[in-house]
């Protein structure tokens, strides 16, 4: 009963919600080898630590000796997964699809043992269902049972439009858990409605509905909306050591604790460790370096981490330049060049206005050391200098 307990402890971590835990419950007792499966739609070829979220607790099962899947949806990815959608996604073509999931097996088993986990790509049985089974799988459902979707609903309200094909992503998705036989589903809490069509299908089939387990989503560094790329505050796995550490050591000392939670393989015991050094005096800074080097060796290696963490110390603790700055040469015209464009033109900001931003919050520097004020300054021709935008952006810039 200890074992079971801690078992279920370690699962709960981090968790949303668990529909139906006593069911859980009573699989776990069983002694069976339960299937758990996590699907995702290869629609970027880079993961970021949002998505690990899942992968991490995907681990967690592996290790407790359960049958881990992950699941490439290389069929449903070319519907396009409409959740959270205002507007109908546009489909991927199968070419995007096949290389974005190359890319995301080499990805997970950065996590994953890969002589545990199966992979699997939902079109090996979406594509024998055929026409046929396809309608008799859409009769399962009704339009108005389709429309209690949230996102559905409010296009509908607001008379944004809703292909057909919209409508078949959650039964794929959960037709996914009955081929499979899954005994419990992981999924984001944005997912819910996909994730419980797995147990309306399974039950259909006569198949033991599986548990679903929600985890939150992640905030990225700006600590307030989901980590997400478009939004730009992700951290990506195939980001440089350098960038991470960086992009780590930037979140806030609350959000770090949910990062240790959701991320981090320390046990729950070794967290609350921390919080009690950092309750007895310790700088929050100096916990946030041990995940932001837990998370590089684990993407990266274990040099790599050391390396980042060097270089943070220099570069940061230290006030010291790194020792690969970049050198970019502008081209003008006339004889000077305003500040604001120079910096855009050395793709150190993405606008002449994101450069007058950064120039009023004082977060551009001249030579690692004089702060840039003055938004309307002109650099001259022939002039040579190291510009530094916000902790991590740097270049020597030779205007020519």
């Amino acid at each position: 009963m200890a074992d079971l307990q801690a078992a279920l402890a370690e699962i709960k971590r981090g968790a949303e919600e668990i529909l139906i835990e006593d069911e859980l419950i009573e699989k776990l007792k069983s002694g069976k080898k339960l299937k758990i499966k996590a699907g995702f739609d290869p629609t970027a070829p880079d993961l970021h630590l949002g998505h690990t979220v899942l992968i991490n607790k995907m681990k967690t099962f592996q290790d407790l000796g359960h049958e881990v899947i992950f699941l490439i949806g290389d069929f449903t990815g070319m519907i396009g997964d409409p959740t959270g959608k205002n507007v109908t996604r546009k489909p991927l073509t199968r070419e995007d699809v096949l290389a974005n999931a190359e890319t995301y097996k080499e990805q997970v088993f950065k996590i994953l043992d890969p002589a545990k986990t199966t992979v699997a790509f939902n079109s090996t049985w979406m594509e024998k269902l055929g026409a046929a089974g396809m309608i008799k799988l859409a009769s399962n459902q009704t339009v108005a049972r389709m429309l209690e979707r949230d996102d559905f609903k409010k296009r509908y309200a607001g008379g944004q439009p809703i292909a057909i094909h919209e409508f078949l992503y959650p039964l794929v998705q959960g037709w996914d858990s009955v081929a499979l036989e899954a005994d419990v589903e992981l999924g984001g809490t944005d997912q819910r409605f996909n994730l419980l069509m797995g147990r309306e299908l399974q039950k259909v089939e006569g198949q033991k509905p599986q548990t679903v387990l929600m985890m939150p989503l992640l905030e990225g560094t700006d600590g307030v909306q989901k980590m997400s790329k478009s939004l730009g505050n992700y951290i990506g796995i195939t980001d440089s050591p350098t960038e991470m550490f960086g992009k780590i050591m930037s979140i806030s000392d609350d959000l770090m604790w949910r990062y240790f939670d959701l991320l981090s393989a320390l046990s729950i015991d070794q967290i609350a460790a921390l919080k009690a050094d950092v309750t007895a005096g310790t700088n929050p800074r100096d916990i946030k370096i041990n995940l932001a080097r837990e998370m590089i060796a684990r993407f990266h290696s274990e040099a790599d981490a050391e390396a980042a963490y060097q270089d943070f110390i220099n570069r940061f603790q230290k006030k010291a330049l790194p020792d690969d700055i970049p050198e970019v040469t502008v081209q003008i015209e006339g004889d000077v060049i305003s500040i604001a464009n120079l910096l855009k033109e050395a793709d150190l900001v993405a606008s002449t206005s994101e450069a007058m931003r950064m120039i009023k919050q004082g977060a551009v520097k001249l030579n690692g050391e004089e702060k840039i004020s003055d938004s309307k300054l002109e650099i001259q021709k022939g002039s040579e200098a190291i510009y530094q935008v916000g902790k991590r952006k740097f270049a020597k810039v030779i205007v020519a």
